[in-house]
């Protein structure tokens, strides 16, 4: 019943109001991008197995004809697919810039070397055509306030950074739109109604990335000139609050999920990043989370445990949770060989680190994982023969815990 007034409510809203949903900035969509479909219930009745596909990924990606972008991604989906994922995390908007025509933002200057230049066609929806021609549930990561990281990329003038410069904050590690800004928050929410109205993605996922630092010089007339009485602390983390629930409202409206990856230390997430997690978990305002735990089972440092993968996927297991939402965990590929700094142990130079997480997460009940991220495991030259091992244990897990689901 409550599927059937689920889609009830969605017919309602495009027939009500389909000019209303989203204002533009004068720009129209193109006619060739793909309708939407509701797909939040069906894929979110799905194993979730995930993993990131990056920036970083892209920068190998040719994007210099839909050809030799289709070749690429082909080559990206088949190993995503054939290691028993469901669902590739494509980052489409990783610097207040898009791998997409959009009426908020630029393109990419990973398109073709220069934000703002149009490559000529949609590389996102040739990314959720091939995806889907695969079986896969493609969902669109986006970094929602980060503009440049140190002075990448060069801006263009269609920029919200330069049409907007009163929504910009820097800091030293680069710019970022202002998150106590309401305009703000209505522009990332607007954005997201724009990927969900005009692309048949399955999901809406932000990452980590909140308040760039926790120094009060970075938002001080602000907090001066908003008359509160919360602590700074706590007015940043409902700044933080109010964009998670206007965007969860906004994707649920096209009935997309929408999931947040935040930082794998719950007590790091809310006071370095002013990020209540748990809130969000308790009230329904994420149809999933998926905390980056990012170390070892064995991982000790100085004799302290906390930071294990044990101990932080208990932590977040044990958290209330609204009915229907889920918790994923994101798993460290890239740690492969490196290891991630631990005093003890060899576990990420075993060959089998991840497959033997994902056991530990089944049988302490969290729900799904994500691997972060491609490159790690399908090029990782450095470490070549540990992750084609790794890759193989994997897919062990995966393929046998499909099996097991058929």
């Amino acid at each position: 019943m409550r599927r059937v007034v689920f889609y009830l409510f969605i017919i309602a809203v495009f027939l009500a109001a389909p000019l209303a949903a989203l204002p533009r900035r004068g720009e129209t969509v193109p006619a060739a991008t793909p309708a939407p479909t509701a797909t939040a219930e069906p894929t979110a009745a799905a194993p979730y197995r995930a993993v990131w596909v990056s920036y970083l990924e892209w920068q190998q990606v040719d994007f210099s004809t839909p050809e030799t972008f289709s070749g690429d991604i082909a080559v990206i989906l088949d190993n995503i697919r054939n290691l028993g994922a469901t669902v590739v995390l494509a980052q489409v908007r990783p610097f207040g810039d898009a791998l997409y025509p959009s009426s908020y933002y630029p393109f990419s200057h990973l398109c073709t070397g220069q934000q703002g230049r149009d490559p000529g066609y949609d590389p996102l929806a040739l990314l959720v055509q091939a995806a889907h021609d695969r079986g896969l549930a493609l969902e669109a990561w986006v970094n929602p306030y980060r503009i440049q990281a140190g002075l990448t990329p060069a801006l263009c003038d269609a920029s919200p950074a330069k049409l907007h410069p009163d929504w910009v904050k820097y800091t030293d590690t680069g710019a970022y739109l202002d998150p106590a800004n309401t305009a703000v928050r209505q522009y990332i929410a607007d954005a997201v109604g724009e990927l969900c109205a005009n692309y048949d993605v399955d999901g809406i996922h932000f990452d980590d990335y909140f308040y760039p630092t926790t120094d009060p010089a970075f938002d001080a007339a602000d907090y001066a000139a908003s008359g509160t009485a919360l602590t700074r602390d706590d007015w940043r983390r409902e700044n933080v609050n109010a964009l998670v629930e206007l965007c969860h409202a906004t994707a649920r409206r096209y009935g997309v999920r929408f999931g947040v990856a935040p930082v794998g230390d719950p007590e790091q997430n809310y006071a370095l990043q002013y990020s209540d997690a748990a809130r969000w978990l308790r009230q329904g305002t994420v149809d999933y989370l998926m905390p980056q735990l990012y170390w070892g089972q064995e991982y000790v440092k100085d004799g302290d445990t906390s930071h294990s993968l044990a101990r932080l996927a208990g932590a977040w297991a044990a958290l209330p949770r609204a009915a229907g939402v889920r918790l994923y965990a994101g798993l460290g590929a890239y740690r492969i060989g490196a290891g991630d700094g631990s005093d003890a142990g060899s576990e990420w130079v075993s060959g089998r680190a991840l497959a033997d997480q994902l056991n530990l997460l089944d049988r302490l009940g969290v729900q799904g994982a994500g691997l972060y991220r491609y490159a790690s495991l399908f090029d990782a030259s450095d470490y070549a023969g540990l992750a084609a091992a790794e890759v193989d244990a994997v897919r062990q897990v995966w393929q046998i815990d499909q099996r097991s689901k058929d």
